[in-house]
Order: structure tokens, then C-alpha cells, then sequence
């Protein structure tokens, strides 16, 4: 445990369980854990084939649309990046809305390509205008939105961004970034006119960090690139096809989807709206909690994934995350530029409600390490308080 001298450090502090508070790599169930410590399975037995097809399976039923899943060996970058080149002709315009680190990457990885990139951009910290966007996509092949924005704590109105897009172009592709929204946020991709939902196993579906995901839906099948020329490990078409038939192309990581499909069961043993309105209470507890100490939320329409708050005069989001790293609880300071505007704590994964009881008062400790002057239980308090059932 780092970040605090010896002197300063409680007697108590080597005894704290350390706990990943972060918005990604998330903790892992111990169950989860344990498949990964079976003997090597091979993705060619037909246990290791039923169980791709089980994750597969599962992946679908909790986005809770009739999309089909790929799971690719990768991060979500790596299969967002399959997702775009294996829908979005070379040339073709593509427009990228952000407002944070993870939005601005896509519109990068737009420019690489060498597609006709549009931007549509705010400011970190505020929300997408919906209006914008639509206009913006007009005359475009494929526009880039990201749901839940883990840099800034938004949550950016999908539902009504896609819907107004549609509107004015009812041929466009929308892929969409549920990274961190995905198995946490409402998402109803076939209702508000998504076409592609891309995610990744170290966030809501708390599986160690090693594969991405990539929804696609019936319609947009039809008008995926056969051999898309900038894709060959990432050929989506090719690989949507083999695991249909229950094959990969490549050598997949098998092992992490056995504990994907564990993983998978827990959010499934409830619905999905259970599952939607307990994420939002939690992280709405973590805002709850920080507001009480002087700490409120960066974004103005906040995401269940992750509380992204803003620390008081005097103390920076650096501070907070390594007085937090001191105690043996990682969290993340903002993404630069803003390492010192905000600072993130998150109950994704494998976490309940308790947890961010726990995480209030973890921070009212850190707080007062800090000297900011804290009334012990208020932010316990408001947390219980944003827990209560409405």
C-alpha cells in the first residue's frame, strides 16, 4: 500500500481487505476465478464448443434483444475496431460524436481508417445534444456514439440520439460503445434503432480483463463487408459465421469465456430491469455519499457505471486516488487532461449494494486524511438514503 508514510499510516491499515473500486478491471466472483483454474481445456472439444455457445447465448439474453453475439480475444477497442471495419466501407463518412477520452477514440480510430470523418464534440463533463448528432449523421454511413462515457461519468441519451438519427437517416449504422453501460445501463438496442452494441469482459460482466463482445443485430447482418480489407483477425463477418456453427477462427481465449458464462449466471438470476434499477441505486449511492463530503458529480446526467465526482477546494482527484490507493482501495483519478479536476469510484462487477456503503465510508476516511473537515456517518447516510427503494 502506497502513498502515505509510515508515521501517517493507521495501525489498522495492513488489516484493510483491498478492494478494486475502479471502473474497470472490476472484482471477480470467486466462483468466476475458480474456472480459470481448471485444467487447460481445448476450444475444440465439444465441451470446449457448448461452452462458447453458452456464453454466446447468455451474452444475448442479457442485452435482451435478438442480437447475435461474437466474443473476440481481445479488449473492446480491439472489437469495436472489428465492428467498424466490418460494416463501414472504406471512404465511406462516418461520424464520431464524443465528449471524453473513450468517445475521442473512436473518432481517432475513424481517422486511421482513412474514413470521412465528422466530429460532433463537447465538452468532457457535458452531455451529447441529440439534435446535433442527427444532423451531423444526415448523409453518413455509420455514426460512432458512446453510451456510458467512463471519463466523464455521463450517461449520454442513446435512446433519443438514436432515435432522431434514424429519423433523418434511416439507412445509417449506429455501433455504439457499451463498454461500461452493457449488463449495467437500460439498454434496448432493437427499440431505439441500434444497430451494433460493443463491450468488454472487465466491466459489467465482471470477468477478467481478456475479451471483447460485439451484438449485432438481424438487420444489420445483411449489410456486413464480406473479407473487409482492413480485417482479417478482426474480420467480423468471417467469425460471426464460425461461431453460429459453434467454431472460431482464430484460437479464442477459452478459458476466460468458461468464466464468462459463470460470471454471466449472476446477472442473469434476476431481470434485467431488477439488474438496471440495483446498478443505478448503487452508483447513485457512491454520488449520494460524495455529494455529502463536498465531492458531487462531474456530469449532469450520470451513468450507473461508474461515480465520477468532483473533490473539494484544496484537494485534488490525484490526492483522493492515492490517499484511497494508500488505504488499499483503487480507484482511478480523472483521464488526463483532468487527473486532477474529478476522481472515480465504481461498484461494477462484483459488488452489491453493501459494497458502496463500504465505499462512503472508505471515503469519508480518506477525505479526512486529507483535512477537509468530514461529519463522520453523513456520507454513510446519504448513500443508505439513495438506496431506499422509490
Amino acid at each position: 500500500m502506497q502513498g502515505m508514510s509510515d508515521a501517517a499510516r493507521p495501525d489498522h491499515t495492513p488489516l484493510n481487505r483491498e478492494r478494486l473500486i475502479a471502473p474497470g478491471p472490476v472484482e471477480v466472483a470467486p466462483n468466476v476465478l475458480a474456472e480459470l483454474a481448471q485444467p487447460q481445456m481445448h476450444h475444440r472439444a465439444q465441451a470446449g464448443i457448448a461452452k462458447l455457445m453458452e456464453a454466446r447465448e447468455k451474452l444475448t439474453r442479457l442485452l435482451g434483444d435478438p442480437y447475435d453475439a461474437v466474443i473476440t480475444t481481445s479488449s473492446g477497442t480491439g472489437a469495436f475496431e472489428g465492428a467498424l471495419v466490418s460494416t463501414t466501407p472504406g471512404g465511406a463518412k462516418v461520424v464520431n460524436a464524443q465528449a471524453g477520452k473513450f468517445s475521442e477514440r473512436w473518432g481517432e480510430m475513424a481517422r486511421r481508417f482513412g474514413y470521412d470523418t465528422t466530429l460532433v464534440s463537447k465538452p468532457w463533463g457535458e452531455v451529447l445534444d441529440p439534435q446535433e448528432v442527427a444532423d451531423a449523421a444526415r448523409d453518413a454511413h455509420t455514426l460512432l456514439i458512446t453510451h456510458s462515457e467512463t471519463s466523464t461519468g455521463a450517461l449520454h441519451d442513446l435512446e433519443a440520439i438514436a432515435r432522431a438519427a434514424k429519423a433523418q437517416n434511416p439507412d445509417l449504422i449506429i455501433i455504439a460503445d457499451g463498454i461500461t453501460s452493457y449488463g449495467v445501463a437500460e439498454l434496448r438496442p432493437a427499440a431505439w434503432g441500434v444497430d451494433v452494441i460493443v463491450s468488454g469482459s472487465q466491466k459489467g460482466t465482471a470477468t477478467p480483463p481478456g475479451l471483447g463482445f460485439v451484438l449485432f443485430s438481424p438487420e444489420v447482418q445483411a449489410r456486413m463487408i464480406q473479407n473487409p480489407e482492413r480485417g482479417f483477425y478482426l474480420d467480423m463477418t468471417r467469425e460471426l459465421a464460425g461461431q453460429k456453427a459453434g467454431n472460431t477462427p482464430q484460437t479464442p481465449a477459452i478459458n476466460l469465456i468458461y468464466a464468462l458464462s459463470t460470471a454471466l449466471d449472476r446477472l442473469l438470476s434476476v431481470p434485467l430491469d431488477v439488474l438496471w434499477a440495483e446498478q443505478r441505486r448503487k452508483t447513485d449511492a457512491l454520488i449520494a455519499a460524495g455529494t455529502a463530503l463536498g465531492a458531487p458529480a462531474w456530469a449532469p446526467r450520470t451513468s450507473p457505471a461508474v461515480a465520477v465526482l468532483t473533490p473539494p477546494a484544496g484537494i485534488t482527484g490525484r490526492q483522493v486516488a492515492a490517499q484511497l490507493a494508500a488505504m488499499g482501495q483503487r480507484a482511478l483519478p480523472g483521464q488526463a487532461p483532468h487527473e486532477d479536476t474529478v476522481f472515480r469510484v465504481s461498484t461494477m462487477g462484483y459488488a452489491d449494494r453493501y459494497d458502496a456503503l463500504a465505499i462512503a465510508g472508505i471515503l469519508e476516511d480518506a477525505f479526512h486524511a486529507l483535512g477537509v473537515p468530514v461529519e463522520r456517518g453523513a456520507a454513510v447516510q446519504a448513500a443508505w438514503n439513495a438506496l431506499k427503494p422509490s
